[in-house]
């Protein structure tokens, strides 16, 4: 089992915080409430019961314990990935941290400035 991998299962238990799912092969594994569909979910008791056949996709596996984290909502018909933007920075301009690099001098200034009026009452 690996990181991807699609597979089969029973619905064995559910908590309010997620359904623990035995795999085909075997593995017990945990749908967290977010990983079962998009949006908001109320009560899990309305989407999944016990004996539910599901298909999912391992999005974790814990090595020392040998227990899978599992997911339905990327399987979702339409599941787009969605793309961070990053605030200061992106792919397209290389520019980093520069226009406030460019901008420092001149904030100084204006601090030292604002500083001395201050200090000498006005």
């Amino acid at each position: 089992m690996r990181i991807g991998d699609k597979l089969k299962g029973v619905v064995t238990g559910l908590q309010p915080y997620g359904a623990f799912v035995e795999l085909e092969t075997g593995v017990t594994g945990l749908i967290h409430i977010s990983e079962i569909r998009s949006g908001y979910i109320d009560n899990i008791h309305d989407i999944l019961k016990i004996g539910d056949q599901v298909c999912t996709q391992v999005i974790d596996i814990d090595e020392y314990s040998g227990k899978a984290s599992l997911s339905l909502r990327t399987l979702e018909a339409g599941n787009r990935k969605h793309f961070r933007h990053h605030r200061f920075s992106n792919d397209r301009h290389k520019i980093g941290f520069t226009p406030l690099a460019k901008q420092l001098s001149i904030w100084i200034k204006e601090s030292k400035e604002f500083l001395s009026d201050t200090s000498q009452g006005k």
